[in-house]
């Protein structure tokens, strides 16, 4: 067998791993290259494998960096079978028909820069590219063992990261011999709320691991009510609005949860809160749609509130035109609006009017990648572009990790404990994590594996 990675491989973004293995070719994950626009174009445009050659793609979960790139895989040829959990099939068809839109949007901005006689942009994929991608979906339930043929074996775990997201292990025999590949994919937090704890796998013989946050301890996630409380009263003395640029999916969905039990408690003050994102509107609908595979304490929850996500004070915004009028609301408001790496969405219009006011705070939700208006802002730089023009900084920046849907590094030790006890790990690949971040984790999980954590680089092979 053979296993090259693509992707995600001493970066964040852009998760591809290639599995080779008598002929057929498994493709773990097909996200997209996420920071500078052109840089991550190129990386898009052609993948380092030819898509009609791919047999299967397996999934893990709906984020961007993880699924962004598959209708492109569709369009340069791709036909074969894609493998996911229902929460997931359900989420990344809404996920992928808005990159679509957002794919037209760079292209309309990198066209703007071309030099004289440079060959037309055209977007990496369209809707086209989505519907004939989203028949080739075939939706797998968690926990049970799927055969695929009588060589090829797959089951999805809870990875605990995202609704629907899941941990895959992959049983494929080769000269009579049986190997496990398993995939964390993103690897989720424990006590996180809405989603079950990571579940622990049993033994394998190789395993593609996350590495995010391996050489940090996050702050814990209940901590986040009272930081959201405290930082809404202080807005409310000066006047200030508080904007929180955060991801459509999962992210908003936990917030707007913790807000939800911060007013059926009654601490939440009487400040109106808007999500100012159709595609966040889209995606609560679908957790709504999958409530029974959420946590105990959602569970519970429903005895007495049919809705985690709603609340008197809450609303969900839909046109441009609300969302505009948003920026002439007197006095303490409270907007949650996607991107959450402030690349792109209406955030970056909410930004624009708040973050040179000083009364004002930019909230910001977890990891800000590198080149992105998020991580100028994580950095409080003096000026932050947006479309071509520089803003100064004066709002006030609030960073809370404690809603980051990572495992950070005492949740890897606690599930790489719970892999021993089940039998143990042979090879480890870190990926999906920067250098330090993959290099502190694979000091921490060597005792843990038969053989010493790999960190690959993108682009490089191995015969496992």
């Amino acid at each position: 067998m053979k296993l090259t990675f693509h992707g995600a491989a001493g970066e964040v973004t852009g998760s591809q791993h290639l599995l080779e293995s008598q002929g057929r070719k498994i493709l773990f994950d097909c996200g997209l290259f996420q920071g500078r626009r052109a840089e991550s174009r190129i990386k898009n445009e052609k993948f380092g494998f030819d898509p009609r050659d791919i047999d299967i793609v397996i999934l893990s979960h709906s984020h961007i960096d993880h699924s962004g790139n598959l209708p492109r895989l569709y369009r340069l040829g791709f036909r074969g079978r894609v493998f996911c959990t229902p929460a997931t099939a359900d989420i990344t068809e809404i996920m992928l028909r808005d990159s679509a839109k957002i794919q037209q949007e760079d292209q309309r901005y990198l066209s703007r820069h071309l030099k004289p006689g440079h060959p037309a942009i055209e977007p990496l994929y369209d809707q086209n590219d989505v519907e004939g991608l989203m028949e080739l979906f075939e939706p797998l339930e968690f926990d049970q063992r799927h055969e695929i043929n009588s060589e090829f074996r797959i089951r999805f775990l809870n990875a605990g990261h995202i609704l629907g997201s899941a941990i895959t292990e992959v049983d494929l025999e080769e000269d009579g011999e049986w190997k496990r590949i398993t995939f964390t994919g993103d690897l989720g937090r424990r006590d996180l709320p809405l989603l079950p704890d990571p579940s622990p796998i049993e033994r394998c013989d190789v395993l593609i691991c996350e590495s995010t946050y391996g050489n940090r301890v996050h702050p814990p996630s209940s901590d986040i009510k009272n930081e959201l409380l405290r930082i809404l009263k202080e807005a409310l003395v000066v006047s200030g609005r508080v904007i929180v640029p955060a991801f459509a999916l999962g992210r908003t969905q936990q917030l707007v949860y913790f807000l939800n039990e911060l007013y059926n408690s009654g601490q939440l003050p009487p400040i109106p809160v808007y999500v100012d994102s159709p595609l966040s509107s889209r995606l609560t609908a679908t957790y709504r749609d999958h409530l029974g595979i959420m946590d105990d304490d959602v569970q519970r929850m429903l005895r007495d509130d049919h809705d985690p996500f709603g609340f008197p004070w809450l609303r969900y915004i839909q046109s441009s035109a609300e969302s505009k009028e948003l920026n002439d609301h007197d006095g303490t408001i409270l907007i949650i609006a996607s991107s959450g790496m402030c690349e792109s969405g209406r955030v970056v219009h909410h930004l624009i009017h708040s973050i040179s006011d000083e009364h004002n705070t930019v909230v910001l939700m977890g990891f800000q990648a590198e080149h992105t208006a998020g991580r100028r802002i994580a950095e409080r730089r003096k000026f932050i572009r947006f479309f071509d023009r520089d803003f100064r900084l004066k709002a006030h920046v609030e960073n809370l990790e404690g809603l980051s849907a990572h495992a950070d590094v005492n949740d890897f030790r606690w599930w790489f404990e719970q892999a021993v006890n089940a039998g143990g790990v042979g090879q480890a690949f870190l990926v999906h994590g920067e250098p330090d971040s993959a290099a502190a984790l694979a000091e921490v999980i060597r005792d843990y594996c038969d053989e010493d954590p790999i960190v690959p680089k993108r682009g490089q092979s191995f015969e496992i």
